[in-house]
């Protein structure tokens, strides 16, 4: 099992004064490792198709609305799932998620992970992120701890890539992209993008 994981939004509270009001953190779920190939393969050329250099990097945000649509129409017909979730960041009142990003994005996607109803173990997982060796140590070996337990493991192994190089975690930024954006309704494209990958949504789950 393959997991590619990247985030919509921002993890700063100054709500109404330039955060975003929702936060989301998309998983695409592979359990055939030949589709994560020809999945990779077909982004890359559709990339080429658009005449893009090879150091392009697909991202949901500043992409143009055809590019969008047309990146998610490339990848549907692949077999994988997405598992979302959705955080309204008014409902959050801990003080300390509140205060520091680093323990927010870290409980954001462990809990992604956790509640899964199973559907999400023993997975090498790849996750969009950067930081200092210290930070991506602490970081991997908290979700580690919090995942993996003596009767289960949702963790077979973890890292943190630049998603300029990965053609699959630029797909998750694509999808979570789509599903932060069908919860902006001031915006007339706001549900086109979830439609095109409606079929792989496995769960998209509002965090209470």
């Amino acid at each position: 099992m393959l997991v590619f994981i990247d985030d919509s939004g921002d993890a700063g509270f100054k709500l109404g004064k330039g955060s975003s009001e929702f936060f989301v953190i998309s998983a695409i779920v592979f359990d055939d490792n030949l589709e994560v190939e020809k999945a990779a393969v077909a982004i890359k050329q559709f990339r080429r198709e658009l005449g893009f250099s090879d150091r392009v990097e697909f991202k949901f945000n500043g992409s143009r609305n055809e590019i969008r649509k047309k990146f998610l129409e490339t990848v549907n017909k692949f077999d994988f799932r997405i598992r979302s979730l959705v955080i309204d960041k008014k409902i959050i009142r801990s003080v300390e998620l509140r205060n520091n990003k680093y323990s927010f994005y870290g409980y954001a996607i462990k809990t992604l992970l956790k509640y899964s109803n199973n559907s999400i173990l023993e997975a090498s997982i790849k996750i969009d992120g950067s930081g200092d060796r210290a930070f991506r140590k602490t970081f991997l070996t908290y979700l580690r701890k919090e995942l993996n337990s003596s009767h289960i493991k949702i963790v077979k192994n973890c890292k943190l890539v630049d998603s300029k190089g990965n053609m699959l975690v630029q797909m998750a930024d694509m999808v979570a992209g789509s599903i932060r954006r069908s919860y902006d309704e001031s915006k007339k494209d706001h549900q086109e993008y979830k439609n095109i990958i409606r079929k792989h949504i496995e769960d998209e789950w509002k965090f209470r």
